[in-house]
């Protein structure tokens, strides 16, 4: 595998995230941001901010797989929610465990989460861009 994911002495040690990842892989995947869309671009969760946060994973996976990649590879992802509050949070890691669960995945990756006022459509509640490195 050609990321892995640490978290280093000195630095917090949170249970839901990486502090950083090292990325050994010969190929650099940027990956857009994803959004709850299917495959047909039919909205996936309308209000249900879970049910996008799963979608967006899933997008990401497939993604990968069309490269050669997988979840495994991504070294970094960025989330962009719409009117970010803390009690969002249980809601994220719901989408994100029901996600993992489909995958067989471990979603634990270094993180960044952005609070936005909106995203480029109306309905979306979240986006999630990710890198990998693939070997």
């Amino acid at each position: 595998m050609p990321v892995t994911l640490l978290n280093p002495e000195g630095l917090p040690k949170p249970e839901v995230y990486r502090q950083l990842s090292v990325a050994t892989g010969s190929k650099l995947v940027f990956l857009a941001g994803q959004v709850a869309r299917d495959a047909d671009g039919e909205p996936v969760g309308h209000g249900d901010f879970a049910a996008q946060v799963e979608q967006c994973y899933l997008n990401i996976s497939t993604a990968l797989a069309a490269v050669g990649g997988s979840f495994d590879d991504v070294a970094k992802l960025t989330v962009y929610v719409v009117d970010w509050s803390p009690e969002k949070m249980p809601l994220l890691g719901e989408g994100v465990s029901r996600a993992a669960a489909k995958l067989g995945i471990d979603p634990v990756k270094p993180i960044t989460l952005l609070g936005v006022a909106a995203l480029g459509e109306p309905d979306l509640l979240v986006e999630v861009e990710a890198t990998a490195v693939i070997e």
